[in-house]
C-alpha cells in the first residue's frame, strides 16, 4: 500500500533552521502534485508548499523562507525551513495527489506528521 514518511521535525529557537523530508513508497505511478500541510492546534489544515513537474507556489507567511523540492528517483519530497518563527510550530504533513490544490480534500495519500516546534 501507498506510504508517507515524514521526518525532520524537531525544535528549534526562532530563526533557526530545520529540514524535512518525506519518504513514499507503494506509489505505482507519480503524483502530479505533492505538497506540505501543517496544522497548529485548534486551527484548521493549512497548504504550505506545493510542487509540481512544472510549478511551486507558497503560502503567503512562509515565501522566502522556505524552499519545497522533490527528487524523484528518490521517491522523496523535502521543506527546508529557514528563519523558523514561533508561528511555524506545527504537525506537517507531506501529500500527494493528481490536483494542483491548497485544499487538503483534494489529496489522496497523507503522512503521518512530524511535529515542528519553534521557541521565541
Amino acid at each position: 500500500q501507498v506510504q508517507l514518511v515524514e521526518s525532520g521535525g524537531g525544535s528549534v529557537q526562532a530563526g533557526g533552521s530545520l529540514r524535512l523530508s518525506c519518504a513514499a513508497s507503494g506509489l505505482t505511478y507519480r503524483p502530479y502534485c505533492m505538497a506540505w500541510f501543517r496544522q497548529a492546534p485548534g486551527k484548521e489544515r493549512e497548504a504550505v508548499a506545493l510542487i509540481s513537474k512544472y510549478d511551486t507556489t507558497y503560502a503567503d507567511s512562509v515565501k522566502g523562507r522556505f524552499t519545497i523540492s522533490r527528487d524523484n528517483a528518490k521517491n522523496s519530497l523535502y521543506l527546508q525551513m529557514n528563519s523558523l518563527k514561533p508561528e511555524d510550530t506545527a504537525m506537517y504533513y507531506c501529500a500527494a495527489g493528481e490536483s494542483w490544490s491548497l485544499s487538503p480534500s483534494q489529496y489522496n495519500y497523507w503522512g503521518q506528521g512530524t511535529q515542528v516546534t519553534v521557541s521565541s
